[in-house]
């Protein structure tokens, strides 16, 4: 275990998956700022004791607060996987440069996605990001097979 800890690929994977993970958990404030600046809530305990005319107002959907919360979503569907197949690429021993080329294409194609989905930006720019970043976490797994593919 403390070899895996000093290896440099190891390294640089527990680095952008700390990244990534951190933008991913980044998106629960951010949903409530939404929530909370549109006035949009899900849950009758989150309007607290308003009258009943003024809990119909607050418990809606908002256009805005969807969007931060299917940015969210699509992280979760993306980056859990990452993590997952990253951690087995990196016990396959790839390059050093290889490995950091795949860890900064994910960890930017996510960032700039999350930008491109709450700022709503034109398509293509959001589809381009997150096949980038499938692209990346698909070729790291074909790595992994590759070199341990044992039926």
């Amino acid at each position: 275990m403390e070899e895996l800890i000093q290896d440099k690929v190891f390294m640089a994977f527990t680095t952008y998956a700390a990244i990534v993970i951190l933008k991913m958990m980044l998106m629960a404030p951010i949903t409530a700022y939404y929530r909370i600046t549109r006035g949009a809530f899900s849950n009758e305990e989150d309007v607290g004791n308003k009258s009943a005319d003024e809990k119909k107002k607050l418990l809606r959907t908002h256009p805005d607060v969807e969007r931060v919360r299917r940015c969210h979503q699509n992280d979760l569907e993306n980056i859990i996987p990452f993590v997952v197949v990253g951690f087995l690429y990196t016990l396959t021993g790839p390059e050093l440069s290889a490995a950091l080329l795949h860890f900064r294409l994910f960890a930017g194609s996510r960032i700039f996605h999350t930008i491109a989905y709450i700022g709503a930006l034109p398509q293509p720019s959001r589809g381009l990001s997150w096949i980038l970043g499938m692209l990346v976490t698909f070729s790291m797994a074909y790595r992994v097979l590759s070199t341990v593919l044992f039926l």
